[in-house]
């Protein structure tokens, strides 16, 4: 895959899982600097936007990891994603801070992408969940990936709220919706059983 590297800039091209390593590659060998982030990014909101432009500012180029609705699933349940893949691809695809966006595709290989890309910087969030063996997220990434990264980037939440407390927030709701309609129903079934 032949490409111009000043139509990468910015552009928020969907890259092919192939392609990506050549493409980091030649990035790194033209002095850019490149910034690997990745995630679900489900039911995009202001915090998303604020990261990738924080994550943006440590190097060149952006390159955004997108969980597949399969690895979605397999890391948040049945219920999730809210949003499919490719439509959370071309609300990340707007966003001015993101140069590329390759697809996250493996369910137990979380280092795939890294080891493919070997990002002059790797960021991860601070809200991701700790790893089972009670080491930080942080740590255990330092531990399996410095070989592959030159610095990584533990880079705190930029919102208040989460996709997953407003899908929370959201479900409540629902709910509560849900049981004033049943008591009214309710009522008026007693009501007219009475009459």
């Amino acid at each position: 895959m032949d490409i111009e590297i000043s139509s990468i800039l910015g552009s928020g091209r969907l890259i092919a899982t192939k392609d990506i390593g050549r493409i980091a590659t030649l990035l790194k060998k033209n002095n850019l600097k490149v910034v690997l982030t990745q995630g679900v990014w489900d039911l995009i909101h202001e915090g998303h936007a604020q990261y990738l432009q924080k994550a943006k500012g440590f190097g060149d180029i952006l390159i955004v990891g997108v969980d597949t609705d399969e690895v979605v699933k397999h890391r948040k349940g049945p219920t999730r994603p809210i949003v499919p893949e490719t439509e959370r691809v071309k609300m990340i695809s707007h966003l001015k801070h993101v140069d590329l966006i390759v697809m996250k595709e493996s369910k137990t290989d979380h280092g795939k992408l890294i080891r493919a890309i070997k990002p002059d910087v790797l960021v991860i969030s601070e809200s991701t969940a700790s790893s089972k063996k009670g080491k930080s997220f942080l740590e255990e990434i330092c531990e399996q990936h410095t070989p592959y990264c030159k610095e990584i980037v533990n880079l705190e939440p930029q919102s208040t709220t989460s996709t997953s407390a407003r899908i929370r927030l959201l479900t409540i709701k629902g709910a509560e919706d849900l049981a004033k309609e049943l008591h009214t129903v309710i009522e008026k079934f007693l009501y007219n059983k009475k009459a």
